[in-house]
């Protein structure tokens, strides 16, 4: 691999130093302006029955779901009725109603009957006024900014507040904003004096940084792109980060550790570049494949959150790995022995040694690999435990801490002082049925008969329990079209929520019905999600296989890859349901628990499979070196491991470090994002690589490199192995 780009990268390394600054400049500029196009949203998809319910609803009944509260909060001995109070009320109303782009969709103090009992506390102190802010996301997201200080306050002792989804989305995009900065400011000062005191060179320890910086502008300048033709999720930015200086300083820790081993074993500059283009140059583009391969199956699910993350993963790990298979080598070319330059602490070995503590570990496991397996694999299985349990939801204001959003505290008075949820009702359109008819009246009637329904709204009658209990509205009938609101009684994203969108579903309606509301969306999603893992899980599967039989040659070693990785990520994601779901270490990281959102195991899973692949990449292509330089089984896979684990494990806390810092954050999700993925690494480098790896191989035996003849042959033609000397480096005293 690499002729030409060796010839490239050392007759041209200065030209090629030239191009990749100016590049990272116009990536700069051009990627500046990447987060006024990103969105808040994308866990809806146009083609689930919810969404076009809502476009149906907006369309044909003229009516809007409520995506704005304003919560009018009566002083200590009022109530909602008492005249101040009520024309303030009044007053918010009609100013919320004169505000460009909002429409309002009730009010307490307009509606009568059981309509204006579901927008009043039980115990009067509380009244609602609905709106809804029209237009895309990004509108939305405007103007909520807009509306907040306009309409919170307190006047005369009457507080208002402004809550729902769309001030819950302009809290949790402000809150993210500012986490991003927070991670950013722990995870790089952590990682470059981790890289120097690996390095004990300051010039050495910089460059991983260098190739980390340089992918994550490139991928805001490419995200900056794709938000132009299409949508792009702010939560992508996480990933960009956390993955852009992980993966980053993981290739540029890989090429500069074995260029400065070849130096170390003797060789001139031209040439240990050139080795290190051929060797850790053909692991960093093996690797950097497997993970995009990963992240790409998320393309193939409907919501753009997912796909975003596809997005930005994708672009972030071929940029750092074209930076360093290009950009790197020609800067090692430069410096050549002066990459040891400004040397810190004690003087480190470039080489690693024959022996060490990898060796003696992996050698220790190998000796009883059953015996020392079993243990490691009962605990990942014990933490996978949880995971049979899971709940899944949707984002809500929950996932900021009580206390600290504004959309929170007026969610919570919601759940908690109401008895039925107008701000989250769910609206049945009947396309070709005329309002006000008997059928329409029964079907409404046979609705409020369902569990955990508290009211039902129809042009026929409102209905309560299987009994009228008030007029119809007027308003939910237009021409040959009508609409039924039903108001659980429960929380939007309860199970029991869920369970009434499949018992609405199930009712026999006079006609066509579609069926919208936070509760629907959540069902559709679920669906949506579930429908896609099959196709999702074949694409991850097929295309690590191939990679990593066209890595190594064989057929066993990428099924026990994948085997490995699967059950240690089976493992994280039962411990986030114990954290997270469960709440256990909810006041320590200061979260309340909720079902999981459940784009965040999907995402965690292609992720953290993508990088434990990544490591398992750089383990075999050590191991597989030693293999084919003559070693058996034993001593490729110790020999392999004492000279790959040290860096593996530096790499892997590198990379930890830039995720464990979004724990951090305020947004339960992004918690759990950096939390899990986090643990992911830190398993796969230390039980996973340590432990099972060479148990399992030495098991296995010979059978590792196993393909049959017609595989084995492809594989010979293909020609994709690394074609250089190998030889074992000299060790120096007081090598490490």
């Amino acid at each position: 691999m690499g002729t030409r780009l060796v010839h490239l990268v050392t007759t041209r390394a200065r030209a090629v130093l030239i191009v990749t600054a100016l590049l990272a400049v116009v990536a700069g500029v051009f990627g500046a302006g990447a987060v006024g196009k990103l969105k808040g949203g994308g866990f809806d998809s146009p083609s689930f029955e919810s969404a076009r319910a809502k476009a149906a609803l907006a369309e044909l009944l003229h009516q809007q779901q409520a995506n704005l509260v304003l919560l009018v909060t009566a002083p200590q001995g009022s109530t909602a009725d008492s005249p101040a109070v009520a024309a303030q009320g009044r007053a918010a109303a009609a100013r919320l109603a004169a505000q460009p782009g909002v429409t309002v969709v009730g009010s307490y103090w307009a509606a009568q009957g059981p309509a204006a009992a579901g927008l009043r506390s039980t115990n009067g102190t509380y009244a609602l006024v609905l709106g809804r802010v029209l237009g895309d996301e990004d509108a939305v997201l405007k103007r909520a900014k807009e509306l907040e200080p306009l309409f919170t306050g307190t006047t005369g002792g009457v507080r208002i507040q402004t809550g729902g989804a769309a001030q819950a989305t302009v809290d949790i995009n402000g809150q993210v904003t500012e986490d991003l900065g927070r991670a950013e400011s722990i995870a790089i000062p952590l990682t470059l004096a981790l890289l120097v005191l690996v390095f004990g060179s300051l010039v050495a320890g910089l460059l991983p940084l260098m190739i980390g910086g340089i992918a994550i502008i490139g991928t805001f300048a490419a995200l900056s792109a794709i938000a132009a033709v299409t949508d792009v999720s702010i939560f992508a930015l996480n990933l960009t980060t956390a993955m852009g200086l992980g993966l980053g300083i993981d290739y540029a820790l890989l090429m500069v550790s074995r260029f400065r081993e070849e130096l170390a074993g003797g060789r001139e500059t031209k040439d240990a570049v050139a080795v290190t283009v051929r060797t850790a140059g053909r692991t960093v583009l093996f690797s950097a494949a497997t993970i995009a391969m990963a992240l790409a199956a998320l393309l193939v699910f409907p919501l753009y959150f997912l796909r975003s993350f596809a997005y930005a993963g994708i672009a972030v790990v071929a940029i750092a790995a074209a930076a360093s298979l290009i950009s790197m080598p020609a800067l090692l070319t430069v410096l050549g022995p002066r990459v040891n330059k400004l040397r810190v602490g004690p003087r480190r070995s470039a080489t690693p040694r024959s022996s060490g503590f990898w060796s003696r570990l992996s050698t220790l496991v190998m000796r009883r690999p059953v015996l020392a397996a079993l243990p490691v694999a009962a605990i990942i299985l014990l933490m996978g435990l949880p995971f049979l349990n899971v709940r899944f939801g949707l984002p809500d204001d929950r996932v900021i801490p009580a206390g600290q959003s504004q959309a929170r505290s007026v969610g919570d008075v919601l759940r908690s002082d109401f008895s039925s949820q107008d701000s989250a009702a769910m609206s049945v359109v009947l396309p070709s049925v005329q309002g006000g008819t008997p059928a329409v009246a029964a079907y409404a009637k046979q609705l409020s008969a369902l569990p955990d329904v508290a009211r039902v709204d129809s042009p026929a009658g409102t209905f309560a329990h299987g009994s009228q209990v008030g007029p119809g509205r007027a308003d939910l009938a237009v021409g040959s079209s009508a609409g039924v609101r039903v108001i659980p009684s429960v929380d939007a994203y309860s199970y029991a929520a869920q369970d009434l969108v499949r018992a609405v579903r199930g009712v026999a309606a006079p006609g066509e019905r579609l069926v919208a509301g936070p509760s629907a969306e959540l069902v559709d999603v679920k669906s949506g999600i579930s429908g896609r893992l099959p196709l999702a899980a074949g694409l991850i599967v097929l295309t690590t296989f191939v990679l990593l039989f066209l890595f190594t040659g064989s057929v066993v070693l990428p099924l026990k890859a994948l085997v490995i990785n699967a059950i240690t990520i089976g493992g994280v994601l039962g411990a986030m349901v114990w954290i997270f779901q469960q709440g256990h270490l909810s006041g320590l990281l200061d979260f309340t628990a909720t079902p999981l959102t459940i784009t965040m195991p999907l995402l965690m899973f292609c992720v953290a499979f993508g990088l434990s692949m990544d490591y398992e990449v750089f383990l075999l292509g050590r191991i597989t070196e030693e293999h084919r330089a003559g070693a058996d089984t034993v001593t490729a896979v110790s020999t392999g491991l004492e000279r790959i684990g040290r860096l593996v494990s530096v790499a892997a806390a590198l990379l930890a470090i830039t995720f464990f810092a979004f724990a951090s954050s305020k947004v339960s999700f992004i918690q759990m994002f950096g939390l899990g993925s986090g643990l992911a690494i830190v398993l796969d480098a230390t039980l996973v690589r340590g432990v099972l790896v060479p148990a399992l191989m030495r098991i296995m035996g010979p059978v590792n490199w196993w393909a049959p003849a017609p595989l084995a042959r492809l594989h010979r033609r293909i020609g994709l192995r690394e074609e250089i000397e190998v030889r074992p480096a000299p060790e120096l005293v007081g090598a490490r």
